[in-house]
């Protein structure tokens, strides 16, 4: 879904009279990525119905692109051209889909899980756009809708000066188990789990309290069967998620064929996953 942007010829300066040259100067040093009708009107001091003809203007002229009803990115002097690109697309996704925090792979560069480079944002919100891909400011965002309940394990970031929330390190494994999808499918999601095994971030206790608030007999499968495969020491995680097993058969992966079933884990698993304990 592409969101609307204005059509314009970007002028120069010497087209902005000394007002809207002020305007526009305190407008970019009170913002960060994105403006928005209300923090326009907070930064020039005037009504909001004034701020939004007064953001239209500058739109027009080049100085300003709209992503939305409301929303407005800046076009940075050196751009060579009208399409609007924003510098960081993690303050886009906050004015765009809140409540939502960076997710999925997102969160999994951030953390530094993966070095897989991935061309859009995935966003986790309560909101539910009309697809689950959108386009604006020249970023593309995966959007995931959730249920209220299931914003939780997050924390707030600093990015270019404003508070952005992304998934904790545990939390963000426990929603790729959850969905594949999120992390690009089971095997890039394997690898981030071992990943984060080895890393710094690493928190049994964290990872168990993670999947037990997620309530999904199926990440305990998945997360047992990946952890015995390559961390069998970790017994007492493995134990919980055995426990944890919900009843009936899951897919390792939904988007898989997946014909194997380990009985141990109540798991259907793809043909070319190693054979392992537990398979019958």
């Amino acid at each position: 879904m592409e969101l609307s942007s204005s059509k314009y010829t970007k002028g120069d300066l010497s087209g902005l009279s000394g007002a809207n040259r002020q305007r526009l100067a305190e407008l970019l040093r009170v913002t960060k990525g994105s403006v928005t009708v209300d923090q326009a009107a907070s930064a020039w001091g005037m009504p909001p119905i004034q701020a939004a003809k007064a953001l239209a203007h500058l739109a027009t002229g080049g100085w300003l692109a709209r992503v939305r009803r409301g929303l407005y990115i800046p076009i940075p002097l050196e751009a060579a051209t009208s399409q609007p690109v924003i510098e960081d697309g993690w303050l886009l996704a906050k004015e765009l889909f809140s409540p939502c925090y960076i997710g999925g792979w997102s969160a999994a560069e951030h953390w530094k899980l993966t070095e897989q480079v991935f061309n859009s944002v995935m966003v986790i919100s309560t909101r539910r756009p009309r697809q689950r891909t959108v386009k604006a400011g020249g970023v593309e965002f995966r959007v995931k809708t959730v249920r209220e309940g299931s914003m939780f394990g997050t924390q707030e970031i600093w990015r270019s000066n404003v508070k952005v929330v992304v998934s904790n390190p545990a939390k963000t494994v426990v929603d790729m188990l959850d969905d594949p999808a999120l992390g690009g499918g089971i095997r890039p999601v394997s690898d981030m789990l071992t990943t984060y095994m080895r890393s710094e971030h690493f928190s049994a206790g964290n990872l168990a309290d993670m999947s037990l608030r997620f309530n999904s007999g199926a990440v305990f499968k998945r997360l047992g069967y990946l952890l015995e495969r390559g961390f069998p020491n970790q017994e007492v995680l493995i134990r919980k998620c055995m426990d944890g097993r919900s009843a009936g058969n899951s897919k390792l992966d939904p988007a898989l064929t997946c014909p194997r079933l380990s009985t141990r884990w109540r798991l259907w698993v793809p043909d070319n996953w190693k054979e392992s304990a537990g398979h019958d």
